[in-house]
């Protein structure tokens, strides 16, 4: 607080005076308060910039870390304590944050590796990363249960591509398969998904602005097979199981920049490895680095595969799940539905002054109203009862 006022920030300390006398008399009445983060340092006996304590803590001496997809996961780790520097320290400069506040936080880089026993990374493109922390042990895994090979890798010329891909894709519709296609832009998936939805091409387009449920649910209605072809930029690559899935196409292959990198190009063809027809096209008028890897990588993971096959008399199959098994997978996707409509905030009516849930009760009567006009009659019904329990609170008689 002096800090603060020889800075001439009476506004910020004032902010924070209030701030904090209220959490200690929540924490003295009640156990706890809403901004724990404040004095959770206190609490832990721990010295400012101390490492905090985590559940890595508690695991035995023998305990087994495994970080999957890491060529994502390590930027994410060594990413997350700034960030959440930087949020910080702005708060606690307005007054919204005690300087304490700063030593909740997570594990830095190196912190996070001192607190493992035993760890394996998993990843189809280790970045240098990997190489450097396990010093250069890497053991492939190439043979798959299933005894399907890496997906052949074609490279056609950009004249005509679209014209191209429409033939591929209407030969895979009719085999009831899934087609992914890879743009470079936004503007370029979006005119394509308009193009090939003219053509009575069932398409849908996935980009950065849609939420993770969401996703879910568009990938789902995909295997399914509510449309055939789905079109995105940098969203189809790590993590995607999609079996149905026997065509990868990526526009401008050639065009060397992130988007088409070695690790991009690798993990964009790996979503055509479910499926025993399995096809990568990438459309380009040169062959870049990164092209050359990828038909590389894939003859001589092809040639080992096919001969681990032979040898052990293992006939490659696709694994195909039923619709139940799809729906039960992607389950999270239901959760978006409805959300809105039934949604109603609720308030801690004990703590609040009598003026403002007399306010507080305009709105919802507004809110009760607009619903009802909407026809959300479920959402009115809630907001309805919300608003009889403030009438009862303010001794207001209930018709």
């Amino acid at each position: 607080l002096d800090f603060l006022r020889s800075h001439n920030k009476l506004l910020e300390a004032q902010r924070l005076e209030q701030r904090t006398n209220f959490d200690i008399e929540m924490m003295v009445e009640l156990g706890y308060c809403s901004g724990i983060e404040n004095y959770s340092r206190f609490f832990a006996d721990r010295a400012p910039g101390d490492t905090p304590y985590t559940l890595q803590d508690f695991f035995p001496d023998n305990s087994l870390t495994i970080l999957d997809e890491s060529h994502v996961t390590l930027p994410q780790i060594q990413g997350m304590y700034n960030g959440d520097r930087a949020r910080k320290e702005t708060l606690v400069e307005h007054g919204f944050r005690l300087p304490s506040a700063m030593d909740n936080r997570p594990l830095k880089y190196d912190e996070f590796f001192k607190a493992q026993k035993q760890i394996i990374f998993t990843t189809a493109t280790p970045s240098h990363r990997e190489l450097e922390l396990t010093k250069g042990v890497v053991v492939e895994q190439i043979i798959r249960p299933t005894g399907l090979l890496d997906p052949e890798v074609d490279i056609r010329e950009t004249r005509g591509q679209i014209d191209d891909l429409v033939g591929e894709i209407r030969y895979r519709a009719k085999r009831r398969e899934r087609v992914l296609v890879t743009t470079l832009t936004k503007r370029m998936a979006e005119d394509l998904t308009e193009y090939l939805t003219g053509l009575n091409i069932q398409v849908r387009y996935l980009h950065s602005d849609i939420a993770t449920l969401e996703r879910v649910q568009i990938l789902r209605d995909l295997r399914l097979g509510e449309f055939d072809v789905l079109v995105g930029i940098n969203l189809l690559r790590e993590g995607l199981d999609l079996p149905e899935v026997s065509l990868v196409a990526v526009l401008d292959a050639d065009k060397e920049g992130f988007l088409r990198s070695k690790t991009s190009l690798l993990q964009v063809a790996g979503r055509a490895a479910r499926n025993i027809e399995g096809l990568v096209i990438l459309y380009g008028d040169k062959i870049t680095e990164a092209m050359q890897n990828l038909v590389d990588t894939t003859k001589q993971r092809r040639k080992f595969q096919s001969e681990f096959n032979k040898k052990h008399g293992i006939t490659p199959k696709t694994i195909y799940k039923s619709v139940d098994e799809i729906l039960i997978s992607t389950a999270v996707a239901d959760s978006i539905r409805h959300v809105d409509e039934v949604y109603v905030p609720r308030y801690d009516k004990d703590h609040l002054p009598e003026t403002e849930k007399q306010m507080i009760l305009i709105e919802l009567r507004k809110a009760m109203l607009e619903s009802a006009e909407n026809l959300e009659f479920e959402k009115a019904a809630k907001i309805r009862d919300e608003i009889d329990e403030f009438e009862k609170d303010l001794g207001i008689a209930v018709s």
